[in-house]
């Protein structure tokens, strides 16, 4: 076995031959071994580089409403024009890689969002900003449904659902520390010194998967053009289970956002009066994404999915409860509930679709992605017009609404399995 296979295993096909038949050596990355634990390790780092580069403006709005003279309706186009192009283009991007292989995309993408990232701390203008911004969303693409497939292909199915729930648990990290230390940077020297350093981190995390993310091994190579792809959309959207779990990343996602979109702008005001460090030290909440993201991975496959989704979904509304009051302490542990539930329905709703499509994973995830950047964009952007006319109780009462679909959608999965 060469060294590039260590940490592999090799599992036997059903039918005798069909491994040399196809061409594709049956060998797993298997939870414990020392090409795993790299894999998951750089999964890891790269999922965190990506949401901190998205996420990243969320905690400057209230700057962005200061210096550029815009509403905070506006200020939230920072992030919803990087969602919004991120979503249409990893539809492509899924496509890309379905031609040309994981790990490269996956690099490129990186390379190129920090490099945007820096430009974008130099801006001169609200324009200038936000077309940079859409730029991001664009060079991001390349990694989040990419990654998603690695893994399906990758790694030992027994082990694929912790794996996603590792790289998921990156995925908060670096929501949470793009939001914490663009807030800190920002409250220190300025916010572009804070977009400076992420885009710098992002650079150092696209070296990072080029020289240490195992190759893949299972990756087959499919042609690219736009009758193949209407070909998989199709197969993809006529799956009714498919398209419950697209629906359940477009309602969670558009749920998160819009809190969080909107809390800097809550604890600011009266009668917090919160100082933007402070309310930067909300964003720490993330940890527990961190933490739930695995254990609900591991739940999933030892008490089923759709149970352990519809649970989650319920936490996410029962956290939201806690945040209608003005206060910090029943605030506190509603952000920390409604995190900790966010990144567990995620976590088990992407893990899933790998599953449930054997063939195009990287589109069937690409679609996934779609609809939760869409829900992203759309309920982002919105939100900010209840905020505008009803202040937090309308953002809370639109939020509130997404979760109650989210949990029926939730409930029908659970029973369909």
């Amino acid at each position: 076995m060469a060294d590039g296979d260590f940490g592999r295993v090799r599992i036997e096909p059903a039918g005798q031959g069909a491994a040399e038949q196809k061409g594709v050596a049956a060998e797993y990355l298997v939870a414990g071994t020392p090409a795993y634990k790299r894999a998951s390790r750089i999964l890891f780092v790269a999922g965190f580089s990506t949401f901190a580069a998205l996420y990243c403006v969320q905690p400057l709005m209230p700057e962005f409403t200061r210096e550029f003279g815009v509403t905070p309706a506006q200020s939230s186009l920072a992030l919803s024009v990087s969602t919004g192009v991120l979503a249409f283009a990893l539809l492509v991007a899924g496509a890309v890689s379905d031609r040309f292989g994981r790990k490269a995309i996956m690099a490129l993408s990186l390379l190129a969002s920090g490099t945007l990232g820096i430009s974008g701390a130099m801006a001169p203008d609200w324009a200038s900003l936000l077309l940079v911004r859409a730029l991001e969303g664009m060079a991001l693409s390349g990694l989040p449904a990419v990654a998603m497939a690695y893994v399906s292909e990758e790694v030992d199915p027994r082990s694929a659902g912790v794996t996603m729930g590792l790289y998921i648990g990156g995925t908060a990290l670096g929501g949470m520390s793009g939001r914490a230390l663009t807030a800190l940077v920002a409250d220190v020297a300025s916010w572009r010194m804070a977009m400076g350093v992420i885009g710098t981190l992002g650079i150092a995390a696209a070296v990072a998967v080029w020289v240490a993310l195992p190759a893949s091994r299972h990756f087959q190579r499919r042609p690219a053009g736009v009758r193949k792809l209407a070909e998989a959309w199709r197969g993809h959207l006529m799956d009714r289970g498919l398209l419950a779990l697209f629906a359940m990343g477009f309602l969670s996602m558009g749920a998160f956002v819009t809190v969080f979109n909107y809390i800097g702008f809550r604890l600011l005001a009266p009668p917090f009066d919160l100082r933007p460090a402070a309310v930067g030290a909300v964003f720490t909440v993330y940890l527990c994404g961190v933490v739930s993201s695995p254990l609900f991975g591991g739940l999933a496959v030892r008490l089923g999915r759709g149970r352990v989704l519809a649970v989650a979904a319920a936490m996410m509304a029962a956290g939201l409860a806690l945040m209608t009051p003005d206060s910090l302490w029943t605030m506190t542990p509603g952000i920390a509930l409604f995190t900790f539930a966010f990144f567990g329905v995620h976590t088990i709703a992407s893990g899933w679709i790998g599953q449930r499509a054997p063939v195009n994973r990287g589109q069937a995830s690409a679609i996934y992605l779609f609809c939760y950047y869409m829900g992203s964009t759309i309920a982002g952007t919105l939100g900010g017009v209840f905020w505008h006319g009803f202040g937090w109780a309308g953002v809370g009462g639109f939020v509130g609404l997404l979760l109650a679909v989210g949990l029926i959608v939730s409930l029908g999965l659970a029973i369909r399995r």
